[in-house]
């Protein structure tokens, strides 16, 4: 059976840096990111490690301002085999 992770996607420059979806994450993998900022002048969110993603989508149903999606992948992502 084929082993999934999550890959996220953010749209940086829509995110407030409220950190629901830090807290959302039952892994601890997003953070926000000190050293950049968005264009309206935020923390953006982050993610730590990204293989280690469940795909779970929680932090991206906390989020308030729909900048997380979520696309579940086989661990052989070189296929690039999406699941849906």
């Amino acid at each position: 059976m084929a082993k999934f992770h999550g890959v996220l996607h953010f749209d940086e420059d829509r995110c407030k840096g409220c950190g629901l979806c830090v807290n959302a994450c039952p892994k601890d993998l997003l953070f926000l990111d000190k050293s950049r900022f968005n264009m309206k002048g935020y923390n953006p969110v982050a993610i730590r490690d990204e293989e280690s993603c469940t795909s779970c989508a929680f932090c991206a149903l906390m989020c308030p301002d729909v900048v997380i999606s979520v696309e579940r992948v086989t661990s052989d992502h070189l296929a690039g085999a999406l699941v849906h």
